[in-house]
């Protein structure tokens, strides 16, 4: 099923996520367990990002250096496949115009049609690190709607160098990017969305947008898309501010503003600690925000697994994440929700509810070894174990 149909066959607010491929050289075992945390969210799709190579020089002694071409994330279409056949779940792999010559693109389209994976999102990509601008392959598309008319091509059955292509299956379905505070090389926000009109009278089926941290900033570009004649989905995409560094490093690198409010209370942080809290905090209210108000959005972070989570289901979260994620402890006098790691706050303290007890572990595999054999852990056991202190203390790794 197309996501356009996945996001209007759900009847309540869709969700999704965006992966990236492991680093060269590592395996894919890490990644399966984030999808493991994310399954239990009923993830509609997820996404899986491209990266182009770029340039590195190696020394070679003697004062010489070798350049040479290194793509530090390869294995988008692997990916993907291995994915959608191990969870049954739609994926959708990115597409870039960076870094990639048109004949690259059909053959990248020719392996996605042979493992019957047809959704796509379509990105001209960031520049490479070694470029002040844009500067396409030889033979590559400049722009996203160029890489569009190419699929389009490819979906009528023609090959880049006009001849047929003898068989055609599943004709390719995609979404394009969008940009609330306008992409950093567009004039004006109106010349960005006539480009994004463009996209859609071309074939895009919905829209994700540039991460933001102002809601109303969302709100006021869907309503100048509407009023332009832009009718598809406008799927928000939503990342936690995680670090103190970032208050500076995302308007450089994401060309979006930072809240005057969100800024002065990071500002106020004493810890990275203090400042993953605050942020996702800030995007629990985000996301209620945009649930309100009936949109998907897509995330791009494990950690927003929990806050999405609080954002649905409140309190119940602490039932919902069973054995997935972490534990939340419901303080009912002070009506909030702490949700916890372990004592190091590196990994995640599993859990599941077995009748009137909980039970824990440090690790799913030693859950599943119990068996017949029910460890249970009580109030002043589970506050030993977490190096917490009183029950309604909030400790270094725990996140309220």
């Amino acid at each position: 099923m197309r996501v356009v149909d996945l996001i209007k066959n759900t009847n309540k607010t869709a969700f999704s996520f965006e992966v990236l491929p492991p680093l060269k050289g590592t395996g894919i075992e890490k990644l399966y367990q984030a999808i493991d945390t994310l399954r239990e969210f009923e993830p509609q799709y997820i996404n899986i990002t491209t990266h182009r190579s770029e340039y590195v020089y190696k020394e070679l002694g003697n004062g010489l250096f070798e350049r040479a071409r290194l793509r530090r994330r390869p294995g988008t279409v692997a990916v993907a496949a291995a994915i959608h056949n191990k969870y049954n779940i739609t994926t959708v792999p990115h597409i870039l115009c960076s870094g990639f010559s048109r004949e690259d693109i059909e053959y990248v389209l020719l392996d996605l049609q042979f493992l019957n994976i047809t959704d796509l999102l379509v990105l001209r990509g960031d520049k490479a690190k070694h470029e002040s601008t844009f500067v396409p392959e030889p033979n590559g598309p400049t722009h996203a709607l160029e890489l569009a008319e190419q699929i389009n091509d490819f979906n009528r059955g023609v090959f880049v160098d006009g001849s047929p292509i003898k068989v055609t299956n599943t004709p390719f379905s995609y979404g394009v990017a969008c940009y609330p505070e306008k992409h950093e090389e567009a004039p004006n926000l109106e010349q960005d969305i006539y480009w994004l009109k463009k996209k859609v009278e071309a074939g895009a089926e919905y829209a994700v947008t540039q991460l933001f941290y102002d809601n109303r900033k969302y709100f006021e570009f869907v309503k100048k898309v509407r009023e332009a004649g832009i009718n598809i989905p406008i799927i928000p995409g939503i990342k936690p501010f995680r670090k103190q560094s970032q208050l500076t490093v995302i308007p450089k690198t994401f060309k979006v503003d930072i809240p005057q409010e969100l800024a002065q209370e990071v500002l106020k942080c004493q810890t990275e600690e203090e400042t993953e809290a605050l942020g996702v905090e800030w995007c629990i209210h985000q996301c209620k925000e945009l649930i309100e108000h009936g949109v998907a959005f897509e995330t791009t972070c494990d950690t927003e697994v929990i806050l999405k989570g609080y954002a649905v289901w409140g309190i119940e979260i602490a039932k919902r994440l069973n054995g997935i994620f972490a534990f939340g402890v419901w303080e009912e006098k002070a009506k909030r929700l702490i949700l916890c790691r372990d004592r190091l706050g590196v990994k995640p303290l599993f859990y599941m509810i077995h009748g009137e007890e909980v039970i824990f572990a440090s690790e799913i595999k030693a859950m599943l070894a119990y068996d017949k054999k029910i460890a249970t852990v009580d109030r002043d056991g589970l506050c030993e174990l977490l190096a917490l202190g009183p029950a309604h203390t909030c400790g270094k790794t725990v996140y309220q």
